[in-house]
């Protein structure tokens, strides 16, 4: 009888501990912190796909340069995604385009939100050679949206629909997940490389072919010491990004710190400005405080009145 009493209690901690971890999953969070993501994320992924959207007959159809076929033995090439038609690659275009405003806007949010991540998941796999990080991210974060209660609060133009002020928290905690796991990955990523032992590695970015006008300014205003407490900054924010946004006492700390960084990489390197506002945006609907959000949320539901028409007789 010792045998299985032991078992039993050894398993228990595990036991509790996955009740707790399905408990602060599925436990109720604002409905607003999704609409933030829901109305902001599909215009800056768009924003992204606006230089491409433009010569969508080149960029997803037969009319431009195409990596060939190198077969399905190849490990350069898992998977290949022969072009479209002129006429169907504008029309897929036109589909990104539509879907993705609809999203933001709430018109059909379910439906919009599919349609505009398999459009982004189409072009992400058909176009490797110009897939960068918002192309990768995007599909991930409108196929959530999808699958999350975003649609519960807000009504097109800003006015709040008569839905619950919480949802389940499962799609804002993947997002949460995803941002610290972005963070964390980076950081260890940096540690190995030169950012302990180079104290100028931050500095060295500043001069590539993302340089900006602000880049440049700052590279000639800033002391070179504090490029390197500005390196340090970031490593510290990004290596320990569990901790900082777990402590409800740093997680303010975090965020800003976050959009900060951010705010300086869109400045500073140009092209990378949408992935910068992409995060952003995470940021602000993953850990926006409580108290900021109640005020947005009475913002939101503060309706104009009209002024009173004096119906007395002069």
């Amino acid at each position: 009888m010792s045998g299985p009493a032991t078992t039993g209690r050894a398993g228990a901690p595990p036991r509790r501990l996955l009740a707790r971890i399905r408990a602060w999953v599925s436990a109720p969070v604002p409905a607003l912190r999704l609409e933030i993501v829901r109305v902001l994320a599909p215009l800056v992924i768009l924003g992204f796909m606006s230089g491409r959207l433009m010569h969508a007959d080149e960029w997803l159809g037969d009319a431009g340069f195409r990596v060939p076929d190198l077969g399905s033995d190849d490990w350069r090439q898992p998977l290949y995604i022969p072009p479209l038609p002129v006429w169907a690659a504008w029309i897929v275009a036109a589909a990104m385009i539509a879907s993705g405003l609809m999203l933001s806007a709430g018109v059909a949010v379910r439906w919009s939100a599919a349609v505009f991540a398999a459009c982004l998941c189409h072009a992400a796999l058909a176009d490797r050679l110009a897939a960068f990080t918002v192309s990768k991210l995007g599909p991930v974060v409108i196929l959530a949206l999808a699958l999350s209660p975003c649609d519960r609060r807000l009504m097109p133009g800003g006015r709040t629909r008569g839905g619950p002020s919480r949802v389940d928290g499962g799609a804002l905690r993947f997002f949460q997940a995803l941002l610290i796991t972005m963070y964390t990955a980076s950081g260890l990523h940096k540690l190995r490389g030169d950012w302990l032992t180079h104290p100028h590695v931050l500095w060295t970015h500043l001069h590539d072919s993302y340089q900006t006008a602000v880049s440049w300014a700052l590279g000639n205003v800033l002391p070179p010491f504090a490029w390197t407490a500005l390196q340090a900054v970031v490593l510290v924010f990004e290596a320990l990004a569990l901790p900082w946004f777990a402590w409800k006492r740093t997680r303010t700390l975090a965020l800003c710190t976050g959009l900060a960084m951010h705010a300086m990489i869109g400045l500073m390197f140009g092209p990378v400005r949408w992935f910068s506002l992409l995060m952003m945006v995470l940021l602000l609907g993953c850990f926006l405080p409580e108290p900021a959000l109640d005020r947005l949320d009475r913002a939101l539901r503060a309706r104009p009145r009209s002024p009173a028409v004096d119906t007395r007789a002069r």
